[in-house]
């Protein structure tokens, strides 16, 4: 199975806590970000990031600013409180989903 398809489903917990963890940021910094983390197993494409950040807008859960650099109009994302609190309860579920598989993946019927 492909990487990218995995990280489909997780691809809003990701984004929220590269903004939990470095503040703000802009869509291809955090594209980037993913993919240096992961070590190059995840790439995201543009399809797929802004639509999430797009998403998370509407939910009222980051802050977008707008700032011109090099004549260009670049967004910069930001969580802001809600969205603090939706980073850690969505990084908790993670993580008991993540336990959950590692214990089916190990469990060996007697």
């Amino acid at each position: 199975m492909d990487t990218n398809k995995i990280i489909k489903g997780s691809l809003t917990v990701a984004i929220l806590q590269l903004l939990q963890n470095n503040g703000r940021m802009y869509g291809y910094e955090i594209s980037i970000a993913i993919s240096k983390a992961s070590r190059n197993k995840i790439k995201v494409t543009e399809a797929a990031l802004y639509p999430a950040l797009h998403k998370l807008e509407a939910s009222g859960l980051v802050q977008v600013d707008t700032e011109t650099v090099d004549g260009r109009i670049r967004k910069y994302y930001k969580l802001n409180r809600s969205g603090k609190k939706e980073a850690v309860r969505q990084l908790l579920i993670m993580q008991e989903s993540f336990a959950a598989l590692q214990k089916v993946f190990r469990y060996k019927i007697d």
